[in-house]
């Protein structure tokens, strides 16, 4: 299977003003801009994930900071719904994938209801990008996959937090992440057995553009099963 590795951008763009030149960021450039062409039916991709990779890919250009965080939204099995950020790790055709412990919390309520939410809140550009789907864990190969391009300090924090469990003192966390270290001192940091990914399949996908007097631009992907992506604009 083909990914994409959501890349971020490592180095924003710095941008000089004086008082004789003013100049705008990349982000609020291209915000404007945007803003002014808005967004109609014509410009979009058939596929809704690569419509997601041309605005991503601009948003990894625009310098604006963790262009990869996105809030999931799960609800839990009284119905509580529950919302966090983490950070896209992998996208391709049948999803977005992001890796976490598989016993936190987030993975307990996505066991008791595997309907998710996603939303890629890019505000410095004036664009949103929402996604209602299921989440299913990747197979085992591709986590470990994953996991093996962890810088070393990650892998050993996977394997020392008791992730969402409450814990008495931040020393707890210090010591063993150190005895982690000592425990993997040498060779390879194999794949925790509570450790792996998520692949959110998308049911429905939302490009929400800014424009003026807040009559904003959306278009809907939908489709039912695995059938053709049907686009509607929809009112803000």
């Amino acid at each position: 299977m083909r990914y994409h590795r959501a890349h971020t951008q490592p180095h924003p763009t710095v941008v000089t003003e004086t008082p004789d030149n003013p100049v705008t960021s990349r982000a609020e450039q291209l915000r404007q801009r945007w803003m002014a062409d808005g967004l109609s039916r014509a410009d979009l991709a058939a596929s809704p994930v690569t419509q997601f990779e041309q605005w991503y890919t601009q948003a990894i250009e625009s310098g604006i900071p963790e262009p990869n965080a996105m809030t999931l939204a799960t609800v839990d099995s009284d119905g509580q719904p529950a919302a966090r950020t983490v950070l896209l790790k992998l996208y391709d055709m049948q999803g977005f994938v992001f890796f976490t412990n598989y016993a936190s919390d987030k993975a307990h309520q996505i066991e008791a209801n595997p309907r998710v939410a996603l939303l890629f809140p890019w505000v410095a550009l004036g664009r949103q990008v929402r996604i209602s789907g299921v989440a299913a864990k990747i197979p085992l190969h591709e986590s470990a996959a994953y996991f093996a391009t962890r810088p070393r300090g990650s892998q050993i924090g996977a394997w020392a937090s008791p992730q969402s469990q409450v814990i008495t003192t931040r020393s707890l966390l210090d010591v063993r992440f150190e005895e982690m270290k000592q425990r993997f001192a040498s060779g390879n940091i194999p794949l925790p057995d509570f450790w792996g990914g998520y692949r959110v399949v998308p049911q429905a996908m939302e490009f929400w553009q800014a424009r003026a007097q807040r009559l904003h631009d959306r278009f809907l992907y939908s489709r039912d099963g695995d059938g053709p992506w049907t686009i509607e604009r929809c009112a803000p």
